[in-house]
């Protein structure tokens, strides 16, 4: 049984749309979604998730000869991961990942 969110869609669809844009459309969801919580969690944990790989590749791509080789395939791997963040959320399954996910679950959910 799907949910309807704050803006009118449901909630995996919303969910799903949280990792579209990296961290930006999880920060967009977080302020927009007050009450679904599936939904805010999946925002935070994309969020807690994005923000961090951006800053590595980033930081990857300045090394020095073939760093933006480097960066480069780190940035298709995270395009791949959102992907698959983007599959899981859809199907509304509530996957953590391993350290980032914990956090994100307790936020939302024993934050009440």
């Amino acid at each position: 049984m799907t949910y309807k969110t704050s803006i009118g869609l449901d909630e995996n669809i919303v969910a799903a749309l949280c990792y579209v844009g990296f961290w930006f459309t999880g920060i967009l969801f977080l302020m927009i979604e007050r009450q679904n919580k599936f939904v805010r969690f999946h925002a935070m944990q994309s969020v807690l998730v994005f923000i961090p790989l951006s800053l590595i590749v980033f930081l990857i791509g300045w090394i020095p000869y073939f760093g933006w080789v480097l960066a480069d395939i780190a940035g298709f791997l995270c395009i791949f991961l959102l992907l698959v963040f983007i599959v899981m959320a859809y199907r509304g399954t509530k996957f953590k990942v391993p350290v980032v996910g914990k956090h994100a679950y307790d936020s939302v959910y024993n934050n009440e």
